[in-house]
């Protein structure tokens, strides 16, 4: 057999046993306003090569979420954002610390572009000192977007947000928010509405979507 016969069975055989291929979605410009573009051109922190897993997927998804709603994997450091016609966009993120993360159904209470930064007590009580307030920009903790989750109308003062530490994607180390690259959380903001659900699974709940990855 050719080896493009037996490049067609084995993707025949991955089809009817339901695996799911990903096909590398590379991030673009198009969502950035001009100021992004200005504050991002020169970021006061090192470049992160991302590994490629973490990077920006198109992908299958079997799960019964409705178009439009969050999904965050903390298990496999993904989150989910559901699309018509059994798909999603895949990216890769921080997530919490054991005991410091957030798991549950959430809201999206509100957004933000550039947020000013305001550590609570608990964050100035184990890693502090800081300013009352950190002003929004590529210096700032929480990148270039915010997305703000609130269970019924009470702000959980947990947050899908940028990030001026891009190389911890794909680890488990911040107090408990959500981090994402600035590029990511920007294409993400431009999607999400407010209102929309957030489903984010605890440690040991992963969705077990893929067994196969392609490199579109």
């Amino acid at each position: 057999m050719s080896k493009s016969g037996l490049a067609m069975v084995l993707m025949g055989a991955l089809a009817v046993s339901g695996c799911m291929q990903a096909t590398l979605s590379p991030a673009t410009d198009v969502a950035m306003t001009t100021r992004d573009r200005q504050l991002l051109a020169h970021p006061p922190y090192a470049r992160a090569s991302i590994p490629e897993q973490y990077q920006r997927h198109i992908v299958e998804y079997t799960r019964r979420e409705q178009p439009g709603t969050i999904l965050v994997d903390t298990d496999k450091r993904y989150l989910y954002y559901v699309l018509p016609q059994g798909k999603a966009i895949r990216y890769g993120v921080a997530v919490g610390e054991e005991a410091m993360a957030f798991s549950g159904v959430a809201t999206v209470g509100r957004v933000a572009e550039w947020p000013d930064w305001i550590p609570t007590a608990e964050i100035q009580a184990r890693l502090g000192p800081y300013p009352s307030r950190v002003p929004g920009g590529p210096a700032n903790p929480l990148g270039a977007r915010a997305i703000y989750l609130y269970q019924g109308n009470k702000d959980t003062l947990y947050r899908i947000h940028g990030t001026n530490q891009p190389e911890y994607i794909g680890q488990a180390i911040s107090s408990g928010c959500i981090r994402m690259t600035n590029t990511d959380v920007i294409d993400l903001y431009q999607r999400v509405k407010t209102g929309a659900t957030v489903v984010v699974l605890p440690p040991g709940q992963s969705v077990s979507l893929e067994s196969f990855t392609a490199r579109g």
